[in-house]
């Protein structure tokens, strides 16, 4: 694994270990495949299978991705002010709202959830990680489409 100091391949960058370390037990307590957080001037990916990634990267390579998203969620996406309680993805794949093709979807606009209901699935890395409701409530928007790729962080549902 890698240590605080800067080796000759990856151009001076500090990794902190200790962060690499949290997010992998957080990989193992949550269930998920792949974390990834991100500060000023760098990003670290922890994902299942051993693979660790850090990529320099600069604040303006990211915006783009949030708008270039957007347009695709859009035909079925609540105002903009909802989205700031919209249960957000917790890692980039493809989103299913059902569990099978021709299955009927785990939810629709208008239906209650219990907090642990099965929102939708998203895949990752060939692993089914269902995505559960974390509150009790009204579905108000489903902001993502059957078999759309998703990014990490990305609105998914509005619960109200």
């Amino acid at each position: 694994m890698a240590d605080k100091k800067p080796s000759a391949g990856n151009s001076g960058m500090n990794i902190d270990t200790s962060l690499v370390r949290e997010l992998a037990e957080l990989l193992n307590e949550t269930g998920l495949t792949e974390i990834e957080v991100e500060d000023d001037d760098r990003k670290i990916r922890v994902a299942r299978g051993g693979m660790v990634t850090n990529v320099a990267a600069a604040p303006v390579a990211a915006a783009p991705a949030a708008p270039a998203a957007a347009p695709v969620a859009a035909p079925a996406a609540a105002p903009a002010d909802d989205h700031a309680d919209a249960f957000k993805s917790p890692m980039v794949g493809t989103a299913y709202l059902a569990a099978e093709p021709g299955a009927p979807n785990f939810i629709k606009v208008g239906d209650s959830v219990s907090e642990g209901d099965t929102l939708l699935i998203v895949e990752a890395m060939k692993v089914m990680n269902p995505i559960t409701s974390d509150k009790a409530g009204t579905i108000k928007a489903i902001l993502v489409e059957n078999a759309q790729p998703v990014e990490f962080d990305q609105p998914l549902v509005v619960i109200g």
